[in-house]
């Protein structure tokens, strides 16, 4: 790439520190914005925040980055605010910036004092890594992260964010916020596998538009906006169906265009300028909770790359969980290598790819089915090997579980064989395996090469490792433990449709031919309540729930564990009267903020 940079210059060519502001200009405060430390007016929907990415040189206005944003959501009755970057000198790291961030938004206040709690975000190429390290928590110091336990972020809209770093970075890195987006840098790689392996954004609602409309000197033609690639822009890897395509490159900058990074007149993906605009359309339909979004741009699945490729970024561990130098990368071509550290590429075909990592400790194998519309991030390694750890019930829309739930713990080469333990207590050591949560070994009930069931301690809480050992080696990923995470069972196991619920008054499993009716008492079994405490002799949940039955509150009667049954919750409610008759209607629990859904039959 670097000579293909400079035979494009010329006699133009700009010097590296100027080009670099080709990653965002962004600063003072405008009319339409609240002015920072300003108390913040009430409107119906939470405050926008916008988020600005690199900056070369403060002193420029809210319009070089956002256009009129600003004066857009003033015309919705919305209220904006910016998060400065100017305010911190050094150009510190982005996880600086993100524990900056979050003391931003604990610092925010409506104007009859009362604090805000939550917001809407525009996160515009650095910006949201910013955003995105503020939801991990992750520190400056390796492997640790502190994430918040509520976020207070509603919605997110990531424009032209290198989720994965960008090669115009690494081309041009000139201080440690740009050596942290370049490709194949360890702050992408540790961001997007923070949990689990992974970064599902903490959950929260988010959207990301991409640009394609690069010359194709930074990556290919039509594949980036001349400084980030489609797949690295992509959240793919969190949230499906959110990604979206314009043909905007990433900023308007003279910079960019001088270097042919952007036709000349190119508009920036960030540059609200008019509500018809597309990139603005988008953003303020998301934001403003209407469905226009979904018709604009062209979505990921549709898009010529997207649909059929993705991107790969990988390390190298050994069995005992060790992280390896690697010397050379190979899937279905050979990929890139940073630092010994970390293998990557920006597009290969979505098909199953086999992965060859030549390390001082051997080679190493992996088959990955590789995913179209995103870069995945991957970790190869021989013994055990976590992919998730999931309630028992099924998957929910949040990465995290809670204190004395009954998890499942999904993988490959877990242990050599099926083994289970009954009944309780059970044991730490099954077939020759053990878990550890935060060094601790816990009760396992079920092992086998690819799931182990398992009860996590009540003391668990925060972000705790993870560890399965076995003869094979060991292998720890970090897990997410919220004070709830309601999980309901349901009749097929697969965590939706018909919930595990029988009438409280026949002990009658509740089905289309066995419907609930008006008056009559459910219950409801779970897992992921959270911690309890003795009352009445029964363990009640410390965190009590909410129920709606086909939107209606239905009263919680008795919401707690079962006595005797680790990891298994019970809640007992009424259901109300208003419900319209329906074979599915649906069953709602609410619990710390979050959510799970499954059905009844209402007659």
């Amino acid at each position: 790439m670097r000579t293909r940079l400079l035979q494009r210059w010329g006699s133009v060519r700009p010097t590296r520190l100027a080009l670099a502001v080709c990653f965002f200009h962004a600063g003072a405060v405008q009319a339409q914005l609240i002015p920072a430390g300003t108390p913040v007016p009430r409107t119906l929907k939470p405050p926008v925040v916008f988020v600005e990415g690199y900056i070369i040189s403060c002193g420029t206005t809210f319009s070089h980055n956002f256009g009129n944003f600003d004066q857009l959501f003033q015309a919705t009755s919305r209220v904006s605010l910016l998060f400065d970057n100017c305010v911190f000198s050094g150009k510190p790291s982005i996880e600086e910036l993100g524990n900056n961030f979050r003391d931003f938004l604990a610092a925010l206040k409506y104007t009859d004092g009362t604090p805000v709690t939550q917001v809407d975000i525009v996160a515009h190429s650095m910006g949201g890594l910013i955003v995105r390290s503020y939801l991990a928590g992750k520190q400056t110091a390796a492997g640790v992260f502190q994430p918040p336990v509520n976020t207070g972020i509603r919605k997110a809209v990531f424009l032209a964010t290198p989720n994965f770093g960008s090669s115009v970075a690494s081309f041009f890195g000139i201080d440690i916020q740009t050596d942290e987006m370049s490709t194949g840098s360890f702050f992408t790689f540790d961001l997007a596998t923070w949990n689990q392996g992974t970064d599902d954004l903490r959950g929260i609602d988010a959207l990301a538009l991409v640009g394609n409309d690069g010359t194709g000197l930074a990556v290919m033609g039509e594949f980036d906006d001349g400084v980030v690639s489609l797949t690295s822009g992509s959240i793919g890897f969190a949230i499906p169906g959110r990604t979206r395509v314009l043909p905007y490159c990433h900023n308007n900058s003279g910079f960019v265009t001088a270097a042919f990074l952007c036709p000349p007149g190119a508009p920036g993906i960030a540059q609200g300028k008019a509500a018809t605009d597309a990139n603005a359309a988008i953003v303020l339909s998301f934001l403003n909770d209407t469905p226009d979004w979904q018709t604009i741009g062209q979505a990921a699945e549709q898009n010529k790359f997207l649909s059929i490729g993705g991107g790969l970024s990988a390390r190298a561990k050994s069995s005992s969980d060790q992280f390896v130098a690697i010397q050379k990368a190979t899937a279905s071509k050979t990929l890139n290598v940073n630092n010994n550290a970390i293998a990557w590429t920006e597009f290969l075909p979505a098909q199953v790819q086999n992965l060859t990592l030549t390390t001082g400790a051997g080679t190493l194998q992996k088959s990955v089915n590789l995913p179209a519309g995103y870069i995945s991030a991957v970790t190869a390694k021989n013994g055990p090997n976590i992919a998730r750890v999931l309630p028992a019930a099924g998957a929910i829309q949040m990465l995290n579980v809670a204190p004395g739930m009954f998890v499942a713990i999904y993988g490959t080469g877990l242990a050599a064989g099926t083994t289970i333990a009954d009944p309780l207590p059970y044991p730490t050591t099954l077939g020759g395996v053990q878990v550890m949560v935060a060094g601790t070994p816990i009760g396992l009930h079920f092992v086998s090469p690819s799931q182990i069931n398992a009860v996590l301690p009540a003391i668990a809480k925060g972000l705790v490792t993870f560890t399965v050992s076995n003869a094979d080696g060991t292998h720890t990923v970090n897990v997410l433990v919220q004070p709830a995470a309601p999980a309901i069972f349901t009749q097929d196991s697969t965590g939706t449709g018909p919930a595990a619920a029988l009438n409280g008054l026949t002990s009658a499993l509740v089905t289309a031919a066995a419907p609930l009716q008006a008056g009559d008492y459910v219950s409801l079994y779970l897992t992921g309540l959270g911690t309890a405490h003795l009352a009445n002799g029964l363990p009640v949940a410390d965190q009590q729930p909410s129920v709606t039955v086909g939107g209606i509150d239905c009263p919680v009667l008795y919401a707690g564990q079962v006595p005797g049954f680790a990891g298994l919750d019970q809640i007992n409610c009424r259901i109300p009267s208003g419900i319209a008759p329906s074979s599915s209607a649906p069953v709602v629990v609410t619990s710390g903020g979050r959510s799970n859904l499954a059905t009844l039959s209402i007659w």
